[in-house]
């Protein structure tokens, strides 16, 4: 599969560049993109010296239409596949043929790399794994399939999911929503164990005020899809990607 690593990075400047090198030193065979969200330092130029294209963007969009940005880019050029990767380090180039896999062997549409669904040794901060298990009880009975990690961003989607997306992604609170929009759409997901690292630098933006609103704006946004009927599938084709 021609394949693509969408990074969206917003203010990632001191490890952009570790974690680019990182991906490349892994798996020189993939394709590389940075989303720089119209960051305040220099985190575009840090990427682009590392060696692969950036895409700038001249607002702050906030990671769903950075992650948009990427898929669109992704149709136009005819990936087959993509990746998203976290800017901040978090996730280890080593689990890219985990999450992967599945898509080459047709046996998933979307493939979330999880901490949860085994034992990885990932300890999340109590207030966010709050939020993370109301986020799957309300996803698994908006599905009617269990997905034990709603919020991770190590993605993996082939061609027909990503060009989907292209257009319709949710780009405010897009975790657990993308998720029921793919599945009631009739795309397949599949969760896989991965091993994450700690961020590299920096610090969440979900504060803990963050984490105790992000659950309800969570669950109103998953309640919206339900109440609308998904967007019609069109699949673009490599050589037409309009």
């Amino acid at each position: 599969m021609k394949t693509l690593i969408i990074i969206p990075a917003y203010g990632e400047a001191p490890v952009i560049a570790e974690v680019v090198g990182d991906v490349l030193a892994t798996r020189p065979d993939l394709d590389v993109v940075v989303v720089d969200d119209c960051s305040p330092d220099d985190t575009g130029a840090r990427a682009r010296a590392a060696g692969v294209p950036v895409l700038s963007l001249p607002v702050n969009l906030g990671i769903g239409g950075a992650v948009q940005t990427g898929f669109k880019y992704a149709v136009a050029q005819g990936y087959d596949a993509v990746v998203q990767l976290d800017g901040d380090g978090q996730h280890d180039p080593e689990e890219l043929a985990t999450v992967l896999e599945p898509l080459a062997r047709d046996e998933a549409d979307m493939v979330i790399g999880s901490r949860f669904v085994a034992a990885t040794g990932y300890k999340a901060p109590f207030t966010r794994r709050v939020g993370m298990i109301l986020f799957s009880a309300v996803a698994a009975a908006a599905m009617k399939q269990k997905v034990a990690d709603t919020t991770s961003g190590f993605r993996a989607l082939n061609r027909e999911v990503f060009t989907y997306l292209a257009e319709n992604y949710p780009v405010d609170f897009p975790d657990a929503e993308t998720l029921v929009l793919v599945k009631r759409s009739g795309f397949r997901l599949l969760e896989v164990p991965v091993k994450m690292r700690p961020r590299k630098s920096g610090k969440s933006s979900t504060t803990t005020l963050r984490s105790l609103y992000y659950p309800f704006k969570q669950l109103l946004s998953v309640l919206i899809v339900l109440l609308r009927d998904p967007p019609p599938r069109r699949t673009a084709s490599p050589e037409d990607p309009s």
